[in-house]
């Protein structure tokens, strides 16, 4: 029998960083809990009034077990650190920890941190992307891999990509201050970013009528659907758009420019997850891909909360820009709802409608910026 001085590490613990006067300040628990001490109570809080296991309890001989807060110390260590669970003192409580708080925290402020753009979101992003010259805009579009290490090996095949080794691919929608609002995680990764869009939900609510309405003007004309920024291996959609390979004339350089700049949101958005949760900047070690899926979802539910914890939230919103709630006309006629259900589809993927978006961008940026 292995005697641990818990009640002796809970003291240290306690006594390190949450004592009234700790010994290491709140700059130095920002960097190494990745979030300000209040967003880490609030955390710890919501865990431990979700889920019981988290709460300090004492064994069969009556000694007191782990804290809550070294039960959730130890899953940050994981998920900022990248630290394998039987570095710790008792991998498997530590395994345990991991799995249980993913579920609270997906359980907890996954509905509200995860959520699809509302219409006050709406107003915002189309403020902001008309400040920067593209009216409409909704936020950049790209995928990222996660490596698995411990792939199962009767599917490494199907997971590998282009590098050699298993992969599970995320599919990310992240806005001008790296808030990601959509979110889809598991395909292999030998899919490439047409197969993940084709299988995501980015655009169900759209084609399914439900969304909040996107409305904005370029050059004159009206629009009432928003658009993404993306590279160049995503298909000609209304609803994407992409740069200019080898742009000719100082128009179509310029708009070039400005969209491949502004279409690195998303990286940024996937380098600063990577840098913030290092445990999925290195290999996953789990078996489960489902627990890997929970893994994931938790790093991007912290990462928005840490944004809106941090990020300023004054920014003026014109009034004509605030979307109105959504309306949902109730169709009797199944007929009539699947013939809507078809052409609202066929407009998303109308290789026409999205040439001519580009080319209003491209002009709209010119009148703004290229005579500068």
């Amino acid at each position: 029998m292995v005697n641990r001085p818990r009640e002796e590490a809970a003291y240290n613990l306690w006594r390190d960083y949450f004592a009234e006067r700790p010994i290491h300040d709140d700059e130095i628990f920002r960097r190494r809990f990745r979030m300000s001490k209040t967003l880490f109570h609030r955390i710890a809080d919501a865990v431990k009034d979700h889920d019981t296991f988290f709460v300090q309890q004492r064994d069969g001989v009556g000694k007191l077990g782990l804290s809550s807060l070294q039960k959730i110390t130890a899953v940050f260590r994981m998920l900022a650190y990248g630290v394998p669970a039987d570095a710790l003192d008792d991998y498997s409580t530590a395994i345990r920890c991991m799995k249980k708080f993913c579920q609270a925290i997906i359980e907890v402020f996954g509905p509200q941190y995860l959520r699809r753009p509302n219409s006050d979101d709406i107003a915002r992003l189309l403020y902001i992307g008309e400040e920067r010259g593209f009216p409409g805009m909704l936020g950049s579009l790209d995928c990222m891999h996660w490596c698995w290490k411990n792939c199962p090996k009767a599917w490494a095949g199907m997971y590998s990509g282009r590098k050699g080794s298993p992969t599970i691919i995320l599919e990310a929608v992240a806005d001008y201050d790296l808030w990601i609002w959509h979110a889809y995680f598991g395909l292999p990764g030998s899919n490439n970013d047409i197969n993940v869009l084709e299988a995501s939900h980015l655009f169900a609510d759209l084609v399914e009528g439900n969304s909040p309405p996107v409305n904005y003007k370029i050059m004159g004309k009206d629009y009432n659907v928003g658009y993404y920024l993306a590279d160049g291996i995503y298909p000609k959609w209304s609803t994407l758009v992409q740069t200019i390979h080898d742009p000719q004339g100082r128009k179509k350089t310029l708009f070039a420019t400005k969209q491949e700049s502004y279409r690195k949101d998303v990286e940024r958005a996937f380098g600063v997850l990577q840098s913030r949760w290092e445990i999925i900047k290195g290999p996953a070690r789990f078996w489960d891909k489902r627990v890997l899926h929970d893994i994931m979802t938790t790093c991007i539910i912290m990462h928005n909360m840490i944004i809106e914890d941090e990020r300023d939230l004054s920014a003026p919103i014109r009034e004509f820009n605030e979307a109105p709630a959504p309306t949902v006309e109730m169709v009797i006629d199944e007929t009539t709802r699947f013939n809507q259900f078809l052409d609202r589809h066929r407009k998303i993927k109308d290789k026409k409608a999205h040439y001519e978006l580009r080319d209003a961008l491209i002009e709209h940026i010119w009148q703004r910026h290229g005579r500068t």
